[in-house]
């Protein structure tokens, strides 16, 4: 089944008097389980594909679908719970809040729509669990290595049980040691909880390990690599 649709996209930046064209009628879907890279040089597209996708940003045309459910004619209130329960995000710099703790960071989206306190917490403690954290829940991220960090950062965009995971040049940051165990860990939960994973990267350690490759060049898809 299709969690994403995009269809003839076409985003275009105006500063001043000059006009950009970031994107030109892309149409990509994407399927359960999928675990996809789009990739390209600066300037190809990458960040303003993942930014419709994730419904942060509005197509000047074209429109996204997510689960069949058309993003074009919603509110911004409509948007937010659409991405809110259908998404979540892992950053290049992680993103967490430093005055919150692990545990903490990680319940806060569901406590922002109104998920119990003790609920919250009780999922929060599961997936923190799951990925090998069970024992620094209580320290925030200024006590945390980078690939620890980035462990909490999955967790958090897990905890919603979305059926899509965007993660924007999730290993960047990390040396050799933790972008290959933070790449195991999304292959696995990518395969244990089914949830479709699209990377932005230009890290050859995660293109060599993805099943798809979207190549981006001037706002266009030239080539579209399923492995395997």
């Amino acid at each position: 089944m299709k969690v994403v649709q995009t269809k003839k996209l076409k985003k275009t930046y105006h500063f001043g008097d000059t006009e950009v064209t970031a994107l030109r009628e892309v149409c990509l879907d994407i399927e359960e389980e999928e675990f996809i890279a789009v990739w390209g040089p600066s300037g190809s597209g990458k960040s303003t594909l993942c930014n419709l996708v994730g419904l942060l940003d509005t197509p000047t045309s074209g429109e996204v679908l997510i689960r069949e459910t058309s993003a074009k004619d919603l509110n911004d209130a409509q948007r937010s719970d659409l991405r809110n329960s259908s998404i979540g995000f892992v950053f290049q710099n992680f993103n967490l809040i430093p005055v919150l703790t692990a545990l903490e960071n990680v319940m806060l989206p569901l406590q922002v729509t109104g998920v119990p306190v003790v609920e919250a917490r009780e999922r929060a403690q599961k997936l923190l669990q799951e990925v090998d954290l069970g024992d620094r829940m209580g320290h925030r991220p200024v006590k945390m290595s980078g690939g620890q960090q980035q462990r909490v950062a999955i967790a958090r965009a897990l905890v919603t049980n979305p059926i899509l995971v965007l993660a924007d040049e999730p290993t960047a940051n990390l040396d050799t040691k933790n972008a290959n165990l933070i790449i195991d860990l999304m292959r696995r939960i990518n395969r244990d909880c089914g949830a479709a994973f699209l990377f932005s990267t230009h890290d050859d350690r995660l293109l060599d390990r993805v099943d798809r490759r979207v190549h981006l060049q001037d706002g266009v898809i030239i080539e579209d690599d399923r492995r395997g």
